[in-house]
């Protein structure tokens, strides 16, 4: 596709002149304003980005929840009896890394379009990395604490930003497909973490045996991961490369397009940070109940990454086993966002594949709490991870798609995964040693907050069905008497939300 393409680029639906240039000056650019880009043109801007980014920010995810997640693969291979966490300490260890991860969520995402996301979110995965090298020098339980602050405190503002990043350059419903392209790594990293650690645990050299290898070796490439992508990763759709001119011009017109009114620059780079839009993203129905939402999902996700293997190894099999058998339930996880995540944006909708996933995910926890044979606990395991790990990039994109402009989407969905978080201080204590064998207590937790996530998807998607067709019927039409037009955002008329 070369530049000679700038005159065809743009056509409306109902049949029009050619453009000759896109970029000859003002007249030309109110010309094309409300012109939709040829879909052959739009369909070659998708796949260059699919093809230039959603690789290296999968790595980098993938590379963040095995860093965040070792820890459950140390426990059961020496970390625990060489740090003497006893009682709750190994739970307190957890539990401190979700402390700074949450007061860093929303002024991170302020600041990824200032510093560039193509430099920030390397940079995160440099420093945790680091940190995590770290982790595997350890004496004493302090120093475990501290390594998971510093952990916490590098990777706060991660998934915020890849979900940021991403809303730059795909619009509302190809995202959710890109996020599962990347977030598919959190499960895929449960099975080859496991590997991983299994081969890792293996080395006994200068004092350090077994568990240490894990962290330094997985830091180590974590590192040289960062120190690469900062070169291959564009800040903005018109600054990449990677397209001719012409599909620059396109894939910024696109996305104002998809705005729909929400905002009056079809630049990202162009907006400008106010209050007026944090105070928006706060007081939203659609960041309140998809906040509580992702609170409600996380908490098994993050139980179910961090005590897979220690729940494995109680149903009475040796630590290799267990670390090996976590492989095959979080490869279905795996396959299961991808399905869904592509499955979601091809419907258009969210909420009905958060209400499906969540039945399933259920059914799997009553798999756990029944007493039956180990088989039927393990395959229980494999609902659960075909349940909870696709509500995560599903909740996520639902509340970015029904969120614009930029610093609204930015301060949202910040906000929402810093709530989100906090389901980590009961998550890390849903699994105690005396709860064990059977972990009956976690067990019900989890099942608790997927009934209160499919409660609240339900209720979301009555109210989302309600006030997209006040819209339609013009109920929402006086607020453009009201105030400057291109300050309403979502609250514009012509804006629909996600179901």
């Amino acid at each position: 596709m070369d530049t000679s393409m700038s005159a065809q680029s743009f056509s409306r639906k109902e049949k029009t002149e050619p453009l000759t240039a896109i970029d000859s000056g003002n007249d030309s650019r109110d010309v094309i304003a409300n012109q939709a880009i040829e879909p052959g043109l739009n369909r070659t801007i998708t796949r260059k980005f699919d093809f230039h980014i959603i690789p290296w920010l999968f790595g980098i995810w993938l590379l963040a929840f095995i860093d965040r997640s070792n820890i459950g693969n140390a426990r059961i291979d020496g970390l625990a009896k060489d740090l003497e966490l006893d009682g709750t300490k190994f739970n307190i260890a957890l539990t401190v890394f979700y402390i700074p991860y949450i007061l860093i969520d929303v002024p991170s995402n302020w600041v990824v379009k200032y510093f560039g996301a193509n430099y920030y979110l390397p940079g995160l995965l440099i420093a945790w990395g680091l940190v995590g090298m770290c982790t595997g020098f350890v004496k004493d339980y302090g120093g475990l604490l501290a390594c998971r602050f510093f952990l916490g405190l590098c990777e706060g503002g991660l998934l915020g930003g890849l979900v940021l990043y991403l809303s730059m350059f795909y619009q509302r419903h190809e995202l959710l497909f890109r996020i599962g392209m990347f977030y598919c790594a959190a499960p895929l990293s449960g099975a080859f973490g496991g590997l991983l650690a299994t081969g890792l645990a293996q080395i006994r050299h200068n004092g350090y045996n077994r568990w240490p290898w894990i962290f330094i070796v997985e830091g180590a490439v974590t590192v040289a991961y960062g120190l690469v992508a900062i070169w291959f990763l564009p800040a903005t759709p018109s600054n990449a490369m990677f397209l001719t001119e012409a599909e620059r011009e396109a894939a910024v017109h696109r996305m104002g397009l998809d705005a729909h009114g929400a905002s009056k620059e079809s630049k990202v780079e162009c907006e400008r940070f106010s209050w007026h839009w944090v105070r928006m993203a706060i007081l939203n129905v659609n960041t309140i109940v998809l906040s509580l939402n992702y609170f409600a999902i996380i908490t098994p996700i993050y139980s179910f990454s961090l005590f897979l293997p220690t729940i494995i190894s109680n149903l009475g099999y040796d630590s290799v086993k267990a670390q090996l058998f976590t492989v095959p339930p979080n490869m279905a996880g795996f396959l299961a966002v991808i399905l869904c995540t592509f499955l979601s944006d091809r419907i258009k909708g969210r909420g009905p594949i958060m209400l499906g996933c969540c039945s399933i995910a259920i059914i799997g926890y009553i798999m756990l709490l029944i007493k039956t044979t180990p088989l039927v606990h393990y395959g229980g395991t494999f609902l659960v991870a075909v349940g909870v790990f696709p509500s995560a990039p599903a909740v996520l994109g639902w509340l970015a798609n029904n969120l614009a402009p930029h610093y609204v989407r930015a301060t949202g969905t910040g906000l929402q995964i810093a709530v989100c978080n906090c389901a980590a201080f009961i998550a890390t204590f849903t699994y105690l040693e005396k709860d064990k064998p059977d972990y009956t207590t976690g067990h019900l937790i989890n099942l608790g907050m997927l009934v209160l996530s499919l409660a609240l998807s339900t209720l979301h998607i009555l109210y989302v069905k309600w006030e997209n067709q006040k819209r339609e019927n013009g109920g929402r039409d006086y607020r453009l008497n009201k105030c400057d037009e291109g300050m309403l955002g979502y609250k514009h008329p012509s804006f629909r939300y996600t179901i």
